[in-house]
């Protein structure tokens, strides 16, 4: 089944595009095949339909119904980077 993922940041270039490669990346090494759709965060609602996971660079503070959302920071800086991977495995592989 193919996971739809929405990566956000305040542009949607820099940081939502290291995190969405990350995000690739990680999905590729376990076979858990992905949409991304890389947005502003004021776009997310516009991609909401089918959504599996919200993962965000930059601070938002509201909910998106059911769908779970992560913080991508540690794509960026590099602290807590396994743990946000464990996170993300977890939640996709629901």
């Amino acid at each position: 089944m193919k996971r739809k993922v929405i990566v956000a940041c305040g542009g949607a270039v820099a940081t939502s595009t290291l995190a969405a490669q990350e995000i690739q990346e990680l999905c590729d090494e376990y076979q858990i095949a992905l949409e991304l759709v890389q947005c502003r965060v004021n776009e997310i609602d516009t991609y909401l339909d089918g959504v599996d996971l919200i993962c965000t660079t930059a601070r938002v503070d509201r909910t998106f119904g059911d769908v779970p959302v992560v913080h991508g920071m540690p794509f960026v800086s590099g602290v807590g980077i396994e743990a946000l991977r464990q996170k993300i495995l977890i939640l996709l592989q629901e």
